[in-house]
């Protein structure tokens, strides 16, 4: 790239989870030249860990701003009166920095598509990081017929685009980086098998499922739970449902976490037990770069990341009973140690961050 390109990345959160990350790893694999700036919502707090302390670090800047956020808590009369105001304040702004082109890093931030060609902007792109359900796909459709193009982070997130969106739309799985320390192969150690999941407690991450399927007479092994209830939307009582189970003393409750590789080494299991398809599951490869397969739910991105007996074990969505059976009978240190070996492969092949990053590069060539 020769010429000098300024880009407005527009984000929905001030956290580091999935989404979170996301914008970090696309940040870092942008082509020389290009010259980011990330705005971010005020109507969200931010803890010392937050998206916003990485950007200071990675030096790019960054201002947190009132956004026209597509949340349900608008969803009222004085909601909507302040997503239409932040519009209106959006298209000035916009304007006055009159930036080559927009990414809405999440369909929340689908706002920004029409203002943004209404400000003169000629590249606005989706970066769709959900999966979009049949109740809310009219509004996004409609917003998304201002975008130029799509990026999907899976073929699940791109076949919920509805409008003509769609045809602008190409796949680019996620890619992570690499952690330091080197990864390390599960250890073939005497013990209870060692199980970690990691996530918001939203109440579609599959907690509860997860949870019932561990309370029988005999604990599976020893489980840690990391993450925290959201501040927006319906979450599930996490600490609550632990102390309730017959064997509460093989569960551990770390609450959040600056990094998941330390849990994530633990383990000989990653398990993503989500009663809602998942669009990508991102834990899913970062576990996968440390050589630990995953036990996860058999629907959307996760489908197709996991692969049944060889990177990790999968069960139907919202099924305790079948989710027990597996960690009962098939999720041994044996078979963790195998499929581990074959979960880093498959990282290698398809997840690495050069992969991403070449992946996206090609992408991007296509804007200009």
């Amino acid at each position: 790239m020769t010429n000098s390109r300024n880009v407005l990345f527009v984000h929905s959160s001030n956290e580091m989870y999935g989404a979170d990350r996301m914008l970090l790893r696309v940040l870092a694999a942008l082509p020389e030249g290009v010259k980011p700036t990330v705005w971010l919502p005020d109507d969200t707090s931010s803890a010392a860990n937050s998206l916003s302390t990485h950007l200071t670090k990675a030096g790019i800047g960054y201002e947190v701003r009132a956004m026209p956020v597509l949340r349900r808590k608008y969803l009222n009369a004085p909601g909507l009166a302040r997503l239409f105001k932040g519009m209106i304040a959006g298209t000035f702004a916009l304007r006055k920095m009159a930036p080559d082109a927009v990414f809405c890093m999440t369909s929340a931030v689908l706002t920004f598509a029409p203002i943004s060609r209404l400000a003169g902007v000629k590249s606005v792109v989706l970066y769709n990081q959900e999966i979009w359900t049949d109740r809310e796909s009219w509004i996004l459709g409609i917003l998304a017929r201002a975008c130029t193009n799509a990026v999907a982070i899976s073929d699940a997130s791109l076949k919920s685009l509805r409008g003509p969106i769609a045809n602008r739309a190409v796949t680019i799985a996620n890619g992570v980086p690499d952690r330091d320390p080197a990864y390390g192969p599960i250890v073939d150690r005497s013990g209870p098998v060692r199980f970690f999941i990691g996530s918001r407690w939203n109440s579609w991450k599959g907690h509860e499922t997860l949870l019932e399927a561990w309370d029988s007479n005999v604990a599976p092994g020893l489980l840690v739970i990391a993450g925290s209830a959201p501040p927006l939307g319906q979450g599930v009582d996490v600490e609550g449902l632990v102390e309730a189970l017959k064997h509460p003393g093989s569960v551990s409750v770390v609450g959040e976490t600056d990094d998941v590789t330390k849990h994530i080494d633990y383990a000989d299991f990653v398990i993503i037990p989500s009663d809602a398809p998942e669009p990508f599951g991102l834990l899913a490869i970062e576990a996968f770069a440390r050589a630990r397969p995953v036990i996860a739910s058999d629907a959307g991105g996760l489908a197709r990341i996991v692969q049944h007996g060889h990177t990790g074990l999968k069960f139907p969505s919202r099924n305790a009973s079948e989710l027990r059976l597996l960690l009962q009978t098939e999720a041994t240190r044996e078979r963790a140690i195998r499929m581990g070996r074959e979960a880093r492969a498959d990282y290698e092949e398809s997840y690495s961050s050069e992969k991403f990053r070449v992946r996206f590069v090609e992408f991007w060539s296509t804007l200009f």
